[in-house]
């Protein structure tokens, strides 16, 4: 396989670029965080509001930013096709404005809890970025920059409980609410993919959006192979041509020409109902984002602070969640390092493995007691690691490379949506499960998942890194790789 090198301006720009746009998780990242050191102040009688928060207005507290999120998840796909990936991510944008802004300036229970479900709906743009973050980003750096959306979401985690714990409620609303204004303010300051810019027929621009992100001249002759690239990803005839067994990229450098005007009349489903390639890559996308969400990891975060209470009594729980944020974010920047080095596949199978035996040890622990309770607290934070080190990533990563990009944006929408409903699934099911087999058992079923899900790794996942979009999909047309 042939490394692509990257020009160190063009990877400070393709870095930096990615940062700005990834920031959109970062402000999901402060409307999780929120909720967790203030709804004990909001349920007192020293509340700011108008009235203490009931227990069910309480739970709705955390909870509605994910009913936004679901609901906002099939716009997206909508959004990045029709607006554009720079002005889709704006729009997202938005919610965030707006839900700082109406809390800020109220102190009714109800605003709080309405502005937390608008707030949701910009947690649901959050597949924008992984796509806008994949289409500027060359093939040998695309894994780590897609990982990202990760590595800021939890930045953004982390930032919101430390000045959680330092500044007062008003001060951290405007901090919240100013950050959020930047966001839309620095994506001003670059440019759109020119994946959508060439789908748009807009050739000059997309050759300005190709040399500005690759830190070359407008008329090199890397600018036009990468266009003739992004053309034949585009060609109506590409699905008949990849079921054919042919490289289009190997055509490309050969000097063949394929390449076709964008179809004008398919839809981005009638494109996936044709699309053989596209559905299987579909299926392997949804199957990986289901069986990670099933690996039990946002349970861990809901159990942490119990366990962590009887683990280490002394401490505060803000300084634990402080301290787990300061673990997932360790290992995603790690995993940035490691994801176009090791490749999706062969991180995605350790980490799953390594994540099962930790969930062995809590459910045994929990079950049995049979270390001190420090080890609790030692195996939540090994266990965030490793799964925020592979397993957690590479779903994300998955769907913002392996889609051709006339489906690129429907096919991310369904991949988000599965997250959101499987996630809800977990949470559902959680407390029945612990009150039918006990919290130890319950373990136990996260951890044969966790194995699960490294086997189909290993058997069914092809490896994608450093590939362009048309070579995936040959991959996915392959037997071995589907199931």
């Amino acid at each position: 396989m042939n490394t692509e090198k990257v020009k160190p301006s063009a990877f400070l720009v393709q870095a930096s670029s990615a940062f700005i746009i990834a920031y959109l998780t970062a402000l999901t990242g402060f409307t999780y965080a929120w909720p967790s050191f203030t709804m004990e102040m909001f349920k007192s009688n020293s509340t700011v509001l108008s009235a203490p928060m009931s227990v069910t207005e309480a739970s709705l507290l955390g909870s509605l930013i994910n009913i936004g999120g679901l609901i906002a998840t099939p716009f997206c796909g909508f959004a990045v096709d029709k607006f554009g990936r720079k002005y889709a991510a704006i729009l997202f944008g938005v919610p965030f404005v707006i839900a700082w802004g109406l809390i800020y300036v109220t102190k009714s229970v109800n605003i709080i809890l309405l502005s937390m479900w608008l707030g949701g709906f910009g947690a649901g743009g959050q597949g924008v970025s992984s796509v806008y973050i994949s289409e500027i980003s060359q093939d040998s750096i695309r894994g780590a920059l897609t990982s990202a959306c990760v590595s800021v979401f939890l930045l953004g985690l982390l930032f919101s409980y430390i000045i959680g714990g330092y500044l007062s409620y008003n001060q951290v609303l405007l901090v919240h609410f100013s950050l959020s204004v930047l966001y839309i303010l620095m994506l001003m300051l670059i440019k759109e993919s020119p994946v959508y810019l060439l789908k748009r027929g807009k050739i000059k621009e997309a050759a300005e959006s190709i040399a500005f992100y690759r830190r070359v001249d407008v008329n090199s002759i890397e600018v036009q192979k990468e266009i003739e690239k992004i053309k034949l990803q585009l060609d109506p005839m590409i699905d008949k041509i990849l079921q054919g067994g042919d490289d289009v990229l190997a055509m490309t450098e050969t000097g063949q020409n394929l390449v076709a005007q964008p179809s004008k009349t398919d839809s981005p489903w009638q494109f996936l109902k044709r699309s053989e390639s596209s559905k299987r890559a579909l299926v392997s996308v949804l199957i990986v984002m289901s069986v990670v969400i099933l690996m039990g990891s946002i349970v861990m975060q809901i159990y942490a602070e119990s366990l962590f209470r009887e683990a280490v009594p002394t401490m505060h729980p803000n300084t634990c969640s402080i301290l787990l944020a300061v673990d997932y974010l360790l290992a995603s920047l790690l995993c940035a390092c490691m994801v176009d080095k090791l490749g999706r596949k062969n991180l995605m199978t350790v980490t799953a493995i390594i994540s099962g035996i930790f969930t062995i040890l809590l459910g045994s622990q929990l079950q049995k007691r049979w270390a001190p309770h420090w080890f609790t607290a030692f195996v939540i934070y090994g266990y965030s690691f490793v799964y925020n080190l592979g397993v957690a990533v590479v779903p994300l990563i998955l769907t913002a490379e392996v889609f051709l990009p006339e489906v690129r944006g429907l096919c991310n929408s369904l991949s988000m949506a599965c997250m959101w409903i499987t996630n809800f699934i977990v949470i559902f099911i959680y407390n029945p499960l612990v009150m039918t087999f006990g919290a130890g058992a319950t373990f136990y079923i996260f951890s044969v998942v966790c194995f699960i899900g490294a086997a189909y790794s290993h058997i069914c996942l092809p490896e994608t890194k450093g590939l362009p979009a048309d070579k995936i999909q040959l991959l996915y047309l392959k037997k071995k790789y589907f199931i």
